[in-house]
């Protein structure tokens, strides 16, 4: 079923895990849209440290006081999930000059695919340039301490239990 909402806006990734980057991006979106669905993209090519379960239990903590966020999951292509919850726009963020050259070549693509859903960039705030999914998977697999990376909640999921 279709929200009516006609801002509704897909923020696509694997956010595994979800960081104080994606954390950002995500806050700062909220004034932009209606709804905000972040969907957590199954790629085949890519081994998750995270269960896809964990990952939406942990979006759904920290957006529980917020109607506007929902957390779904897909697989295929983002404009094929974009068009089942019925978002026009793609959210994306960028940390450097070369995410935006690789992300406007996805949206190009996304646009040729079905012109009516456009991508909208957003700039994470300097603080957060450094902050990767992949350095903060790095950092918990050789058992240094990420909790500065992360929200709160994941941050104490993850001091539950040991990733090696």
């Amino acid at each position: 079923m279709k929200p009516s909402a006609n801002r509704i806006a897909l923020f696509p990734g694997t956010f595994d895990p979800i960081t104080i980057g994606h954390q950002d991006i995500i806050n700062r979106s909220l004034p932009l849209f209606d709804k905000l669905f972040i969907g957590i993209g199954r790629n085949v090519n890519k081994e998750p440290m995270f269960s896809v379960e964990q990952r939406l239990d942990w979006i759904r903590e920290l957006y529980k006081d917020s109607p506007k966020v929902e957390a779904v999951s897909f697989d295929g292509l983002t404009i094929h999930c974009c068009q089942e919850v019925g978002a026009r726009f793609i959210l994306r963020g960028i940390r450097y000059v070369n995410d935006f050259e690789y992300e406007k070549a996805i949206a190009d693509m996304n646009r040729s695919l079905d012109h009516q859903i456009e991508t909208v960039f957003l700039t994470c705030l300097p603080q957060y340039t450094s902050v990767a999914s992949t350095l903060v998977r790095d950092v918990i697999r050789n058992g240094g301490d990420a909790r500065q990376f992360l929200p709160h909640v994941v941050a104490h999921s993850l001091s539950q239990q040991k990733y090696r």
